[in-house]
């Protein structure tokens, strides 16, 4: 795994050969970021208001109802988890995919970081709060909405144009169509109450058979 140069892109270059749906995750996520890094100027510029999110700072993982994922996403944690996560993090990861209830606190979270960080979905990636951290068990979201970060549109839709491929939608005039009608919405369900042990099945697979 690596860093583009001159770019927020994570690069895995052999897998993206074998697998066509990985460039376009990995390319919509690099617009997301460029469109993070160009909102948070924007907004430091306009507000005056510092950044509270830093390392280690892990209350949104542990209190957020409404963090969607889309299916691209979604294959994607799959894979990373799956294939990447090394040993120090791997049983750990395991036990909490197979004890994970719905709820808010990220099955991913471990000792403060995010596990499967470069394939985060859009929604954690965009999620940022100004002014000071999240008290414990805050949704700054609805607790003070000015303090966080509303993303440019124009480079979700970007993101978004770039995935749809993979659900089938390939003329550039059918996918802008999509983009208009929010038709990939739809595809989106919370990152709550999804059921995690089958990923963790899943990771016991792969292991199993790489011995």
């Amino acid at each position: 795994m690596k860093k583009t140069k001159d770019s927020q892109r994570f690069s895995f270059p052999d897998d993206e050969k074998k697998l066509p749906w990985l460039p376009l995750l990995l390319d919509a996520y690099e617009v997301i970021d460029k469109g993070i890094v160009d909102a948070l100027k924007e907004h430091e510029k306009k507000q005056k208001a510092k950044l509270a999110c830093q390392k280690g700072c892990d209350v949104c993982c542990r209190a957020q109802n409404d963090i969607p994922i889309y299916p691209l996403e979604m294959v994607g944690i799959y894979w990373y988890a799956i294939e990447k996560i090394g040993q120090l993090l791997r049983e750990t990861l395991k036990k909490q995919l197979l004890s994970h209830t719905k709820g808010p606190q990220c099955p991913f979270l471990i000792e403060h970081a995010c596990a499967v960080h470069p394939v985060r979905p859009a929604a954690c990636r965009q999620f940022n709060v100004f002014n000071k951290p999240c008290a414990e068990g805050e949704d700054p979201y609805y607790t003070r909405r000015q303090d966080v970060l509303t993303p440019k549109r124009k480079y979700r839709d970007r993101a978004f144009f770039i995935m749809l491929p993979f659900y089938g939608i390939t003329d550039d005039a059918a996918r802008s169509s999509a983009i208009k009608s929010g038709q990939l919405d739809s595809q989106a369900k919370p990152m709550r109450i999804c059921s995690w042990r089958h990923l963790a099945q899943r990771m016991d697979d792969f292991d199993t058979n790489q011995k």
